[in-house]
């Protein structure tokens, strides 16, 4: 199945991409070694330094952290997937004055830094009377930012279906809505979930941008704890530690989705209905025209 992101790679790319991985794993096993002889000379890895975080207070408030950003990160997915859906039925709209607004809004939105519309949230809407909870000084950047890119992946999916989806829709009298409603949207929305993921990942890593707005997030949780118990390295890690659990979990079910998409085949995401002949065929055709058209009917 190929991905409607971009192309498979060939195998010359492909072991290109493995000589990368290779020597970037090796270089990045050297850093940490080199790091940890670090933290052991400087004393960092003694058990007097790690023992408060085997206890329940120090993982309780950190916890409360991890809500935070989960909360943060549940809100702003879900505008971002709204918001995006909406661009990108845009986009493909043969309405131009639809097209050309969206992409407007798409292109200057992917190039806008993040950490702009954060302060531009924070600093430019409250002159304007408009000061928001500092939840929503997060979010709402998070979500106009990741708008563009869920735009653009939900439009992929669009454009990756075959051009015969939409011509067996309109031959069963379905019209341009009907069809994507009910033929391409469906179809659609499966091929691109594990990119649909792999971008959940990147908006929680976005919710660490919260320590700029003070909302308590994790890493904001992890900096007050840090210079509450003046154990900098030893929260630094531990946090960095949730991050990578949390974001290598959602990479792992972005890849078990796509694999399980690939090994099934492009005919898995929709299954035709068994073919009637006779008299039982003649019934149906007639059943179908004075109902209306019926999308289960829509070959794959």
């Amino acid at each position: 199945m190929t991905s409607p992101l971009f192309d498979s790679p060939g195998p010359r790319a492909r072991r290109r991409i493995r000589t990368v991985t290779v020597v970037a794993v090796l270089a990045g096993l050297v850093l940490v070694a080199l790091a940890v002889r670090q933290f052991a000379i400087n004393g960092e890895l003694a058990a007097a330094r790690w023992a408060p975080y085997g206890s329940w207070p120090m993982w309780r408030y950190l916890l409360g952290g991890l809500g935070g950003t989960a909360l943060a990160a549940v809100l702003a997915v879900a505008l971002a997937m709204l918001a995006g859906l909406v661009l990108a039925f845009a986009r493909v709209s043969r309405h131009l004055a639809l097209r050309a607004p969206a992409r407007v809004y798409v292109e200057a939105i992917r190039v806008v830094p993040l950490l702009l519309l954060i302060y531009f949230a924070m600093f430019a809407l409250p002159r304007y009377g408009l000061d928001l909870p500092l939840l929503w000084k997060l979010v709402l950047p998070i979500a106009v930012s990741r708008s563009a890119q869920f735009a653009e992946i939900f439009r992929s999916g669009f454009r990756s279906l075959e051009s015969g989806q939409g011509e067996a829709a309109a031959a069963l009298g379905m019209r341009p809505h009907q069809a994507m409603r009910y033929v391409i949207f469906p179809q659609a929305i499966r091929r691109v979930v594990p990119a649909l993921i792999s971008q959940t990942a990147g908006v929680v890593k976005d919710t660490s941008l919260g320590i700029v707005v003070s909302y308590a997030e994790l890493l904001e949780s992890g900096k007050v704890l840090a210079g509450y118990n003046r154990l900098l390295i030893q929260t630094y890690l531990v946090i960095a530690l949730l991050y990578f659990a949390i974001n290598y979990a959602l990479s792992r079910l972005a890849r078990a989705i796509d694999a399980r998409q690939r090994l099934a085949g492009p005919g898995s995401v929709s299954s035709p209905p068994p073919a009637r002949r006779g008299r039982g065929r003649s019934r149906s055709a007639a059943a179908t025209s004075d109902a209306g058209p019926r999308p289960d009917r829509v070959k794959a």
